[in-house]
């Protein structure tokens, strides 16, 4: 067991040991000179003259002075230590030194007391024999405080139990040495087992002790000049759970304790309250602890069970108290042999795990005073070791320069000494199984770490890490989702390709003519441009470069962008045209051609290309790195992941696509409204009214569920990218199809139907003052120029025979006026001439009806008996410009006025029509009055 670090002595027998070492160290020599002469030392002897009868009194004699605490209270070191000196005493005696010479221990109770091991110095010093050397040294405290005057005595002093860190100090304490290494002798050799399993990041939890607070010091400065990490430094007085607390919240897995056996239990459970163990986390703590001493400690934190747990696994760093290595050591015994003889020699004393440093530090004495006398006989120094006195420098120097070059194999190691302190060998214990299990050593002499073979167990399937490992993970899209929806995507390019196949071979037809075919076709290139963008959306960093993914972000943001608008545009641009002819009120002719709707959507596209340069020039899209929250690992490993994504953005990303937003949607708004206002023209090879108004339905809605979707899956590519590719896949097939699938059933089933030329009506309410009047109008198809042309011959032909009509009824009328007996003759016969005439006007103005404005009662035609026939010496210019004279349509209303006056008002309740004249009385004609009226006339077109 090692001593503890802080004794309670007296208050008052402290200070009087303090003031009297304080005193015999400011005398100095003179001090000295005058003690011995105080004791009865002559001034011969003082000043290291030989006394001959003394000296043969004295000369096997080789006094040692003896410094341990021997009480009760620390009763365990003297009971294993005494055994172990007597038996090395023995064998030094036996084999090293000659008959000659004899060491010769005078033991001093120091009682591990101040004053007390002050007095048991000085008692020695005057009462007893002129020692040599002093050989031991346990307690700290009276440790310190005599090593510190031993220059000023010239004597050297050997510990084989002090371990504090504090006698390292070779200028305040130059003549002290110990054959234990000290404290801060495991702080290499834990810096070369961090080194050993990678560890470059550490934390420490001190007790806040003077002992343990230097250890703490001294490895702070090895870890720095390893270059490790030392990521929180902890210490605790009572309390260790606040800093155990601290030391998980700073992520530290490889904790250096530095504490007492009690205060270890406490640590412990905090560990285990805090879930600081398992395969996560490696303590490494103190090694000189009692064997089994967690039985001996309890703790209201946890029970022992939690207890070991919580230790399973922790390493304990200490000194090797004997060599486990089959050498024979300088005694001729190996350490094995050693220990049985040991073991025998001590019998039921309780056992001290610094015998084997006392049986050495036996050996060191013996080995220095050798060299000693070999150095007077080699410098030709009349004096011998049995001439030194506590005056005499020289003997002095010459003991210490020997005690400096020791260098054996001991029971305990190589022993050999650095700067006053002892290289020795640091073992590595684990424990296992409620078992300390040695697993590894350290040569501080080579600077060596040797672990031993499948002994050293890790909880996990490796070590663990000295911190949470940070593995940054691109997220990228999975390659099955990728190929599944490019292969989606490449039917929708086949498809594509069929109709604009389907839309060049049947150009020609007239129900693909008369719906433009070249806005068509720039409908199918928006949508395999924005299927082409799709294959861009996929590829991230698991395929391309990160200056590729750059210069991605750029190109698919073009081709989605002008895809979009070519498409739209198109459709838009062609119900335009649907609108511009068939809302024209005044009726006027329209030819709108194809490349004017090819500038409409040529404008759209330069407005694309205005913002997207814009874009480029002045913020373009960059590739940005973004990082999310940390991930445990799926498959249970010590490490974390660190989610990265990467994106294409900008400084002012949301304004840019504000800008682009807006434009979008005041593009489809517009043809909405082109969409609504034609909904009402009714032939399919025109107007794409309905289909146009389904499509930017589904769009609108599939972008707005696609984008806001795709914003709350951010951190999801995989997701984000099917949303993306799903409602560009949607929305560009479905605009396909309801634009091309109901021209291709009807091209297929009834090819005439969406051409033939329907009645349409365009009711317009307008405000007049104080009226409201209904005009009903005839819609004109817009054919083809041949169509037109053949329209224009008809027309034409037809007028000439309205002329030749006109002429024989001015004829007829002027015969009526001579023979008025056969007025009712030439009436009904003329009425139906007029009819015709009627008829032939209703064609020429566009109607396609084939009934007659005015129809016989009896439905009778009666040949004319005589008849005239028109000059044919008169050219068809002629008489087009003829009928068209101010004359002849004067002429020609006076003539057909009167039947018509007299043809309509029977058929309203009016004037008789047997009235030969709107001027004549009805008593004029009393014959005619009561004659039942021949017809009825219906009006309809005007």
């Amino acid at each position: 067991m090692r001593p503890s670090s802080r004794m309670a002595p007296a208050l008052r027998t402290y200070r009087s040991g303090l003031f009297a070492w304080l005193f015999w160290r400011s005398l100095g020599r003179l001090g000295t000179l005058v003690l011995l002469w105080g004791w009865g030392w002559d001034s011969t002897s003082a000043l290291g003259l030989r006394n001959t009868a003394t000296q043969l009194d004295a000369d096997s004699k080789l006094p040692i002075m003896g410094l341990m605490p021997i009480n009760k209270a620390v009763k365990s070191i003297s009971e294993g230590i005494l055994p172990a000196v007597q038996l090395a005493t023995e064998h030094v005696h036996n084999k090293f030194l000659p008959n000659t010479s004899k060491l010769v221990l005078e033991w001093y109770d120091s009682e591990c007391d101040n004053a007390k091991g002050l007095k048991a110095f000085f008692d020695g010093i005057k009462y007893g024999p002129k020692h040599l050397m002093i050989f031991g040294g346990v307690c700290p405290s009276i440790t310190s405080i005599i090593a510190e005057s031993l220059k000023e005595w010239n004597l050297v002093q050997l510990s084989f139990a002090a371990t504090t860190p504090v006698l390292a100090d070779k200028k305040k304490y130059p003549n002290f040495f110990r054959t234990v290494p000290s404290d801060n002798a495991v702080n290499p050799a834990v810096v070369k087992f961090l080194k050993h399993f990678h560890w470059r990041r550490v934390g420490t939890l001190t007790q806040d002790v003077q002992r343990f607070s230097e250890v703490r010091n001294d490895l702070t400065s090895e870890l720095e000049k390893a270059d490790i990490q030392i990521a929180d430094t902890e210490s605790f007085s009572n309390d260790p759970c606040p800093s155990v607390k601290k030391l998980r919240g700073n992520d530290v897995r490889i904790i250096l304790g530095q504490f007492d056996e009690h205060m270890a239990a406490m640590v412990f459970c905090c560990a285990y309250n805090e879930s600081m163990y398992g395969i996560k986390y490696q303590w490494i703590i103190p090694g000189w602890y009692q064997l089994n001493w967690w039985k001996s400690v309890t703790s209201s934190y946890c029970n022992v069970k939690n207890l070991l747990t919580a230790m399973e696994g922790s390493v304990a760093v200490d000194f090797e108290p004997l060599s486990t290595k089959e050498i024979r050591t300088i005694s001729g015994l190996t350490p094995q042999q050693y220990e049985q003889e040991y073991n025998k020699m001590r019998g039921s004393a309780e056992y001290s795990k610094f015998h084997g440093f006392a049986y050495d530090g036996i050996w060191v004495i013996a080995t220095t005073l050798q060299r000693a006398m070999d150095s007077l006989k080699r410098l030709g120094n009349p004096q011998t070791i049995r001439d030194f006195n506590y005056v005499n420098k020289d003997l002095g120097q010459i003991f210490l320069d020997s005690m400096n070059e020791t260098n054996f194999f001991g029971v305990t190691g190589q022993v050999v000494f650095r700067n006053g302190e002892r290289m020795g060998t640091i073992i590595f214990s684990q424990f296992q199984d409620k078992v300390e299990i040695k697993v590894g050593e350290y040569n501080a002499i080579a600077d060596s770490l040797e672990l031993i073979n499948n002994t050293l167990r890790f909880q996990g399937v490796e070590p663990p890490k000295d911190r949470t490992i940070i593995q940054p993970q691109l997220r990228k899209i999975s390659l099955p989702l990728y190929s599944i929806l490019s292969a989606l995507t490449v039917l929708g390019m086949f498809m594509s390709s069929a109709f604009l196949f389907f839309n060049i071979k049947n150009r020609n037809q007239k129900l693909i003519k008369m719906s433009s075919p070249y806005m068509n076709n720039l409908i199918i290139l928006g949508g395999m441009l924005s299927y082409a963008s799709i294959f861009l959306f996929g590829l991230d960093g698991s395929f391309v470069m990160p200056t590729t993914f750059e210069t991605l972000c750029t190109v698919r943001t073009w081709i989605l962008t002008v895809g979009y608008t070519t498409a739209f545009g198109a459709m838009f641009a062609k119900t335009w045209r649907v609108h511009a002819i068939f809302k024209n009120v005044k009726m006027k002719k329209k030819i709108i051609k194809d490349q004017k709707l090819l500038i409409i959507v040529g404008g759209m596209l330069l407005i694309d290309l205005c913002i997207l340069i814009c874009w480029q020039v002045v913020d373009p899209l960059r590739r940005t790195v973004e990082d999310y929250p940390l991930e445990p690992d799926p498959a249970g490993r010590d490490f974390a992941i660190q989610p990265l994504l990467e994106h294409c953005e900008n400084s002012h990303m949301s304004i840019w696509l504000g800008i682009v937003y807006a434009y979008k949607g005041l593009l489809m708004l517009f043809g909405c409204f082109l969409a609504w206002e034609t909904r009402n023209v009714s032939i399919p090879a025109l107007n794409d009214s309905k289909y146009i108004g389904m499509s930017v339905y589904n769009v609108g809605i599939m972008c707005i569920i696609g984008a806001a979707v795709s914003f709350l899956t951010r951190d999801q590519p995989n997701v984000q990218f099917c949303i993306v590719a799903l409602v560009i896949i949607f929305c560009s097939t479905i605009t396909l199809c309801l634009v091309f699938v109901p021209k291709l059933i009807t091209l297929r089933t009834n090819p005439d139907a969406a051409t033939q030329n329907r009645r349409l009506q365009f009711t317009q309410n307008q405000k007049k003052e104080d009226s409201k009047t209904s005009t009903s109008v005839t819609s004109v198809n817009q054919a083809n120029t041949s169509r037109l042309e053949g329209f224009q011959t008809d027309n034409h032909r037809l007028r000439m025979k309205i002329t030749e009509l006109d002429k024989e009824l001015e004829e007829v009328t002027m015969q009526l006026q001579d023979t008025p007996e056969k007025t009712q003759y030439i009436k009904q016969n003329h009425i139906q001439e007029l009819n015709n005439i009627l008829s032939i006007r209703n064609f020429t103005d566009g109607n396609d009806s084939d009934k007659p404005l005015m129809k016989n009662q009896h439905d009778s035609r009666t040949e004319v008996p005589w008849g005239t026939t028109l000059e044919p010496s008169r050219t068809n210019k002629d008489v087009i410009e003829d009928i068209n004279s101010p004359e002849h349509i004067q002429r020609r209303l006076s003539l057909q006025l009167p039947i018509l006056h007299h043809a309509y008002l029977p058929s309203i309740g009016g004037v008789d029509a047997s009235c030969a004249s709107p001027c004549v009385s009805p008593s004029a004609s009393p014959r005619h009055r009561h004659v039942q009226p021949p017809f009825r006339v219906m009006v309809s077109g005007l």
